[in-house]
Formats: C-alpha cells, sequence, structure tokens
C-alpha cells in the first residue's frame, strides 16, 4: 500500500477505449508497464461497461512522454488503419494477402502518419483513443480513402509481389529474424502485429519497412517460401 506522501505526488494518466477496441488498450499496457514500473509508478487495466480503460500513476509522467506517445501512435496508425483498410479495401486477394498488403500500405505511410498523429498527442495526458481518431484525425482518415481508391479491384498476387519488392528496394531498414520473432536494429523484440489482430512474422517483416533481413539460425520452410517469393534479394542467412 502507497503512503500518503507518495499519493501526494502522484499523477494519474487514464486511456480508454470502447471495450470492444479492448486489445488496443492490452497492448499499450504491455508496452508502457515496464517504463511506469521503473519509474516509480504502477499501471492498472480495468473494464466498466461499454469502456475499457488503463491508469498509469507515477510521480513524473513526462518521463514516459515520449514511450506513450510511440505506443499511442502506434495504435492509431497500425491498429486503427488496419481496420480502416479491412473495411474499405476492395481486392481479389485471400485472406493472408489481403493483409499483407494492408501492413505494405501502413508501412509505406507509417513515417508521414505518425508524425501527423504525433502532433495531436504530442503530451502525455489523459486520451480517449477512439475520441482522438473520430474527432482529431479526420484529414489522415480522407488521406486513407485516397490511397484506397488508388488501388485497383483487380490487384492481384503479382501486383503484391511487385509491391513488396518495391518497399523492400527503398528501404535501408535492417530487422533480425530468430526462428518466427522479429528484431529491431536495436535488437528489441517487434510485436506490432499485434495490432492487426494477430502476432505473425510474416505481418511484422512487412510492417517493420524491412530493407534487409538477417536470418540468424534455421529458417522453416513457410517463412522461407514467404522470404523467398518477397524479399528474395534482401534476406541475409547465416
Amino acid at each position: 500500500m502507497q503512503n500518503s506522501s507518495y499519493n501526494s505526488f502522484v499523477e494519474t494518466v487514464y486511456l480508454s477505449e470502447r471495450r470492444e477496441n479492448a486489445a488496443f488498450l492490452s497492448y499499450l499496457y504491455n508496452a508502457l508497464l515496464p517504463d511506469v514500473v521503473e519509474n516509480g509508478g504502477r499501471g492498472e487495466l480495468s473494464f466498466l461497461g461499454e469502456r475499457a480503460a488503463i491508469a498509469l500513476t507515477l510521480p513524473e509522467p513526462e518521463r514516459i512522454e515520449e514511450r506513450a506517445a510511440d505506443a499511442i501512435t502506434e495504435v492509431l496508425c497500425i491498429g486503427y488503419k488496419y481496420r480502416f483498410l479491412e473495411k474499405h479495401l476492395c481486392v481479389s486477394l485471400s485472406r493472408r494477402e489481403r493483409r499483407l498488403l494492408a501492413a505494405a500500405l501502413i508501412a509505406a505511410d507509417y513515417r508521414g502518419d505518425a508524425a501527423y498523429v504525433r502532433q495531436k498527442v504530442h503530451a502525455l495526458r489523459s486520451y480517449a483513443l477512439d475520441g482522438v481518431y473520430v474527432f482529431r484525425l479526420g484529414a489522415l482518415r480522407e488521406k486513407w480513402e485516397k490511397i484506397v481508391h488508388y488501388i485497383p479491384t483487380g490487384f492481384a498476387s503479382e501486383d503484391l509481389k511487385k509491391f513488396c519488392t518495391f518497399l523492400a528496394e527503398e528501404s535501408r531498414n535492417k530487422i533480425y529474424l530468430k526462428g518466427r520473432s522479429v528484431y529491431g536494429a536495436d535488437f528489441s523484440l517487434l510485436r506490432r502485429s499485434r495490432l492487426m489482430g494477430e502476432e505473425d512474422a510474416e505481418t511484422e517483416i512487412v510492417l517493420s519497412d524491412a530493407g534487409f533481413i538477417y536470418c540468424l539460425g534455421d529458417v522453416e520452410d513457410s517463412l522461407g517460401d514467404f522470404l523467398q517469393k518477397y524479399y528474395a534479394e534482401r534476406a541475409i542467412f547465416s
């Protein structure tokens, strides 16, 4: 139990969402809790009616401000954008290929999308994430609508392959693959594909906007086929 002197010097930041989007809050909670605890704070995930919320209580919230803004931006630019694309894309691809196409579209514009969102969530304070999306990101949704309209209904598997190859050739990002785990250039574990409903290595690689993939150890056949198809000149095996 925290003492009264602790309580008088802490602040609590609340991040909330619709209950149906609780997975987004779980992602935020897992992403931010280590930093909160490291800075002498605590976190709590709760549900009330149709809403879910996390409460982050710590002495100096500004210490995690950058990490929190990054994580919130990931939810909006990956989680929300994926749902937008899933709803509006009209292409004749398999479910797996549609998911890869969505990941590629997210990766292609992530830097610009994130810069826009960061202007809206630059300070760490209480946010309703669905409210931010609906009321503050109208211009971004208009941009996404234009992108969807550029993609023809006849967009096929070969087009997806060409698009992914183009993105890889334009990128200098380095990632590492070990088993089915994907790591960034700083060897941090990448798990942003969770924001697209489930965690998987293929989606994670595309989301990372990988230019070079360093494979550490053996690669299972299905993942090897994926690398050969979409990253033939960019996968380096050890």
